[in-house]
């Protein structure tokens, strides 16, 4: 590997670090007594952000943490447990948590109180609590900002290092909840709501006792904790990265969402402040640790460290409550991304069952007409544009410039023809690895992810890395190209490989290597951003293999999924709006050659509720299928986009299976001006019943295939004539 010995490389000898740097003696030559805290900070204090309030109690100079309820509910709850407001674990620190947990940490639960301020945000106001620690002579703040009418704060949390001698950080919260329930009751209490997700299974909620979860009652301090957490680049290849907890007895429900692009952990568990009987059931919520994703951290003097931000909010209810906090959070605090999704112009892929990666200009003209003629917006080549034909477009990744072969008027020719029939022209690009065989692998080693003295290699990619300044300045040029040059208004930004761990060079650990790119990557897509504020970028790691609010707080729109199966495609889109703003969704809707009118309009219903990603032979369908195409694009532009933007989801059947064929599926959009909702039937019964509450509901699409509505009671009843139909009802 060239150039690999010029390259500074992490080595860690802990036991050589903390005697170096005089951390295994401190603890042990100054007695927590002598720490005298300021009198001046002694008083309890609440923090009332809208429908929010915090209420913070100080025990001998301590700051400590409350339940987090809404304002609404003060004056109901009694004095409730505590924990420490950050924690914060130190190497050579007596750590005082037991297992695996992050509960505390030293010296996070003797940080001494320094006060608080409050000070303007630009969409509320901010509450900063600071602390210090004189053994390690650390600085700690806490960061709580408020968004004006919503009960959802966005945290996170910085350490600075004031003193002479380097510390060594292995956890540290970006925010702590506490006494989510009774210390020996949470299995009866609480019900844990946690997204699975996986490639072509996204978004798959199940509902968890502690106890499921691993975290069962004891009658002492519990040694295991109920936790989630991914690592590495593809951080939500396993869970999307929230969480709600409802408590069944206090009506309340808890809820956050970790807005990070690379490893994150949280976890539920019980800690006692004097001996082994529990005293509260705390929150963890953070990103990388050394623990879990291998992120330790040398602090040097004068440095600071700053935790990744995750949104935190509580509301009475349960579930759907929740997302409506959040779904109307998300908009708020992502104003900038989700102003460029106002109009949801509906969008062609050439992908999913459809050209698989193969495009030629043979292939594409046909294509264009079609989806113009179809009432498409913008035209999308994916995967393939710049390999020759018959060779693996996965292992020539890098260079990023047109075929030859494929395109014998050239690319620009074909995108020129996009335009020329009234849409605009995107390409697809992965812009974060160089495929195996490319002229790009032959850079330099400090361009690329190495572990273990050799580079990163996953599926035939190399992973780049995007502290390096040579990389951003490579792919500027790229963007500069396809922008400019060839008038690409639209980027399919996919993502293919998880990095895992991270890299070694020039990092203390693998996941710190892992973390200072993840925010390289993020300020690289700002800048790109900046220059082209009307180019589209779309988030994709294989579908959901990256779906998150550090990516989508910047970038417009979200694939969510590879699943081929259309059948499928219903489980995955309920679950996903729970975690995506409806305007941001896009779901596939691909009918097949042979498609007739019933899987036609099926395809059409799923992508009509959130954002349209067509695709499938539209210049090969039947004459029955082509008019459920063009009929549901024609309803989705006149009737329902204007409303998207607007919407809050809800689930009147409740969550998907997407293991069950035979689940009744729905799912509910409600917008000031119009509630709809979609219905699926797979190989379920006939007739689906929902609650309707909603006055007069009308069949918005399709109209023409015998699909029959009855309302009675308060309920509604589908009937479907045949299975694997489905239709959208309207007020």
């Amino acid at each position: 590997m060239a150039g690999c010995g010029q390259q500074l490389r992490m080595r860690i000898d802990r036991r050589t670090f903390l005697k170096n740097s005089g951390t295994m003696a401190m603890g042990a030559m100054v007695p927590l007594s002598r720490l005298a805290p300021d009198s001046k900070y002694l008083q309890p204090f609440q923090w009332t952000a809208g429908d929010l309030t915090f209420s913070f109690d100080v025990q001998s100079g301590r700051l400590r943490q409350q339940r987090l309820v809404p304002s609404s509910a003060i004056a109901q709850q009694g004095k409730s447990s505590s924990g420490v407001e950050v924690a914060l674990q130190c190497s050579g620190e007596n750590s005082p948590d037991q297992g695996m947990k992050s509960g505390m940490g030293q010296p996070g639960a003797r940080l001494l109180f320094a006060g608080h301020r409050e000070e303007a945000a630009p969409r509320g106001k901010r509450l900063i609590c600071m602390h210090t620690d004189p053994l390690l002579n650390l600085q700690v703040e806490s960061l709580y900002e408020a968004f004006d009418g919503v009960p959802v704060v966005r945290r996170h949390s910085r350490v600075t290092n004031i003193g002479a001698s380097a510390a060594g950080i292995e956890f540290f919260s970006s925010a702590m909840l506490h006494a989510l329930a009774a210390p020996q009751e949470y299995d009866r209490e609480l019900r844990i709501h946690v997204a699975m997700n996986s490639w072509m299974a996204e978004g798959q909620w199940h509902t968890f006792r502690p106890s499921e979860m691993g975290f069962v009652e004891n009658e002492r301090t519990s040694w295991s904790e109920a936790k989630a957490g991914s690592v590495g680049s593809w951080l939500t290849e396993r869970y999307l990265p929230l969480a709600i907890v409802e408590n069944l007895r206090l009506g309340l429900v808890w809820f956050w969402q970790i807005e990070h692009n690379g490893s994150w952990y949280w976890e539920i568990s019980n800690v006692s402040a004097k001996d082994n009987y529990a005293d509260d059931v705390y929150a963890y919520i953070g990103g990388p640790d050394d623990l879990h994703s291998s992120a330790w951290k040398r602090l040097n003097p004068g440095q600071t460290y700053e935790t990744v931000p995750v949104a935190v909010g509580c509301v009475h209810g349960g579930f759907s409550e929740a997302i409506n906090a959040l779904t109307r959070y998300r908009r708020i605090a992502f104003e900038k991304s989700h102003s460029r999704n106002l109009q949801c112009p509906v969008i062609f892929n050439d992908y999913m069952n459809c050209l698989w990666g193969d495009p030629t200009e043979e292939k594409e003209l046909p294509l264009i007409a079609a989806a113009a003629k179809a009432g498409c917006e913008y035209f999308v080549i994916d995967a393939g544009w710049y390999a020759d034909i018959k060779e693996d477009w996965s292992q020539t990744i890098g260079s990023w410039q047109p075929s030859v072969t494929r395109w014998p008027r050239g690319l620009k020719f074909v995108l020129d023809e996009i335009r020329r029939n009234g849409m605009m022209p995107g390409l697809w690009l992965e812009p974060e690895v160089a495929g195996v065989k490319s002229l790009l692998a032959q850079k330099p080693d400090n361009w690329f992810f190495v572990r273990h003295d050799k580079r990163v290699l996953k599926n035939s990619r190399y992973l780049l890395d995007f502290r390096n300044p040579e990389v951003r300045a490579y792919l500027d040029q790229v963007m500069a190209r396809l922008v400019n040059d060839y008038g690409v208004g639209y980027i399919k930004m996919d993502y293919n490989v998880d990095s895992l761990q991270g890299t070694e060079l020039s990092a203390e650990s693998f996941g710190q290597g892992l973390l200072e790119h993840n925010r390289a990557h993020l300020a690289w897509l700002d800048n790109v951003l900046k220059r082209y504020p009307n180019l589209v970028i779309e988030n994709c790691g294989s579908g959901g293999g990256r779906m998150d609010y550090a990516m989508l707080s910047r970038l417009q729109i979200q694939s969510m999924t590879d699943q081929e199966n259309y059948r499928k495609l219903p489980a995955i889109l309920v679950g996903a709006s729970a975690a995506v703003l409806p305007e941001q969704l896009a779901i596939w809707s691909y009918p097949l050659s042979n498609a007739d009118a019933d899987q036609a309009s099926f395809n059409m219903v799923t992508a009509m509720l959130c954002r349209i990603h067509q695709s499938g032979a539209l210049n090969s369908l039947s004459p029955e299928a082509w008019k459920q195409v063009t009929e549901g694009i024609r309803v989705y532009k006149n009737v329902l986009r204007k409303n998207i933007p607007r919407a809050v989801p809800f689930y009147p059947l409740g969550l998907s299976d997407g293991t069950n064929p035979d689940a009744q599926l729905c799912l509910g959009m409600r917008s000031p001006e119009q509630t709809y909702m979609g219905v699926w039937r797979v190989d379920g019964p006939a007739t689906t019943k929902v609650p309707w509450m909603y006055g007069e509901a009308r069949l918005l699409y399709p109209s023409d295939l015998g699909i029959k509505l009855s309302a009675a009671e308060g309920t509604l009843g589908i009937e479907f004539p045949r299975s694997r139909m489905a239709c959208v009802i309207t007020t």
